[in-house]
């Protein structure tokens, strides 16, 4: 309607200076025209159902076990891709980790505390994508000797790997209205996180899956640990001929096919 009414403005405008009739008439089409604006239709949210519980729930301390038992390290659960919880489910916007590392119950109370204060429950709604610390990480006292065995368990945290999301949010709200608690809560986490939505998830994912397929170096690094081109298979890990090399430990190498 608008972009009509803008033609039809300017044809009368434009006729009038072909004629030479300057006047009153000719000054209000003027004003007219340069006061149309022609805004964004507003998102339809008709389809979007909040939840009972919108807000990100508490998380356990300690796992329910009956009797604590000690692990080794394990640091190949935080190296490679994520596996799991790394597509969106309900929500449109979320934290993705860009890279591997341990959360632990401060630094998911710190997460639930702020996106729970700072959110409108009565348009947006947050759920978890990682579940409640089961890790348990050992540490000894201050001035022991070495030796004496493995030091007792002196928290629980959770591994995180690249790609995985942490928080996901939904409900009736654009980008820029969450993004800055998002980005808050992604600067204090212990690894690289950045606030992503569906589609710039979707659009990263293009990307790499296009550099690979348009790839025009036949010497990827794929093909040199599988015909083992001077001896390269005795300094790589697993997690190396798994990944295909793009990844050094818990980091991602995004220029790497």
């Amino acid at each position: 309607m608008f972009p009509f009414i803008k033609s039809l403005v300017g044809g009368v405008t434009g006729i009038c200076r072909a004629h030479a009739h300057p006047g009153p008439l000719q000054n209000h089409l003027k004003l007219l025209a340069a006061g149309l604006k022609t805004y964004e239709v507003p998102p339809d949210y008709s389809d979007v159902i909040l939840p009972e519980k919108p807000k990100l729930k508490f998380m356990n301390k300690v796992p329910n076990l009956k009797k604590a038992k000690k692990e080794r390290k394990r640091l190949w659960d935080i190296q490679g891709p994520a596996r799991t919880a790394n597509t969106f489910t309900t929500g449109k916007y979320a934290i993705v980790a860009m890279g591997g590392g341990y959360l632990h119950w401060g630094h998911l109370e710190m997460i639930r505390l702020t996106v729970n204060r700072k959110m409108d429950s009565q348009t947006t709604f947050a759920r978890w994508r990682v579940n409640s610390p089961y890790k348990p990480i050992t540490r000894k006292g201050l001035g022991q000797r070495m030796g004496g065995g493995k030091g007792a368990i002196d928290h629980y945290a959770v591994p995180v790997r690249y790609g995985r999301l942490i928080v996901e949010v939904g409900g009736k709200v654009e980008l820029a209205e969450v993004e800055p608690i998002l980005t808050e809560v992604a600067k204090k986490l212990p690894f690289p996180a950045k606030v992503m939505s569906r589609e710039s998830l979707a659009a990263l994912q293009k990307e790499q899956a296009e550099r690979e397929e348009n790839n025009q170096n036949p010497w990827t690094f794929k093909e040199i640990i599988q015909g083992n081109m001077l001896g390269i298979r005795k300094v790589l890990s697993p997690v190396d001929l798994h990944t295909n090399g793009r990844f050094t430990g818990k980091f991602i190498l995004p220029r790497r096919v």
